[in-house]
């Protein structure tokens, strides 16, 4: 049967008489879907081309997008929302933007995952939508698993490199002057140094986006220098721990003493 204005739901004498200004009967059907029926928003216009065009080769990291004007002609929708799109495009971490003129001035492509994945991840644990627990309990997955997945003679000349930057960052660490915010910084770049050794972006990036959702949480469980020093000693002896088991290529020794150490932590901050 052919499709028509009646079959489809939609009564067209009902539209005639609304235009004409007059009341016309008509049959109830069934609610619109609104998925059918939403249109997407002005800016994810532009998301969606600059994503075609990653995914082509159009574009590529590096290059500069252009100026908010070509942007909403070639769209046709308003630089209010060339700027939205723009803005979403920063926190995701996919473009860089800066003032001036330029190659380096307005938007330009770039590539750091963990920081959209860490803005949204530092929204919801706020939110208590999720939780430091399991937060806590994603990064004992992705670090035991890179721990057993590490595999140095991959390529040996990086596995050195990252295990010497891993040596430099613990000497650092064990200066008992250090401060507490160094040390904590310090801390996340080391474990998210070893879990690339596993050589998967995807686990670097998650590493360091739960680094960032959780770094105030880490950085306030200890409230006192005083309170401070004893477990910055326990956490010295656990990386040094750590790091001879991955340098030794005991993954699954290193994977244990990672859960250890990590379970550790955040049992000792949650009783504090």
């Amino acid at each position: 049967m052919a499709t028509t204005w009646e079959n489809a739901g939609v009564n067209a004498s009902s539209d005639a008489g609304r235009a004409r200004g007059t009341t016309a009967r008509t049959t109830p059907g069934p609610p619109a879907d609104p998925a059918a029926t939403a249109r997407p928003k002005a800016y994810q216009l532009v998301l969606d081309d600059i994503e075609d065009e990653l995914r082509s080769g159009q574009l590529k990291v590096g290059d500069q997008l252009p100026g908010e004007r070509a942007l909403a002609e070639a769209h046709g929708i308003s630089r209010a929302s060339v700027r939205d799109a723009i803005r979403i495009l920063d926190a995701m971490g996919v473009v860089r933007t800066s003032t001036g003129s330029g190659p380096g001035a307005g938007a330009v492509l770039i590539s750091e995952p963990a920081t959209g994945i860490a803005t949204a991840l530092r929204m919801h644990v706020a939110s208590a939508r999720l939780s430091v627990q399991e937060i806590v309990q994603t990064r004992i997955l992705l670090e035991t698993w890179a721990a057993r997945s590490a595999d140095l003679d991959a390529d040996p000349g990086r596995s050195a490199a990252v295990l010497a930057d891993a040596h430099r960052l613990l000497a650092t660490m064990d200066d008992p002057q250090l401060e507490r915010s160094a040390f904590h910084e310090l801390d996340a770049r080391f474990h998210v140094l070893l879990s690339g050794l596993a050589g998967n972006a995807v686990i670097e990036a998650m590493m360091e986006s739960l680094r960032l959702a959780i770094s105030d949480y880490v950085r306030d469980a200890v409230r006192s220098d005083e309170a401070w020093e004893p477990v910055a000693k326990v956490l010295r002896d656990q990386h040094h721990g750590i790091l001879d088991a991955v340098a030794a290529g005991q993954g699954d020794q290193a994977a244990d003493l990672l859960r250890e150490h990590i379970e550790w932590f955040h049992g000792w901050s949650t009783r504090s």
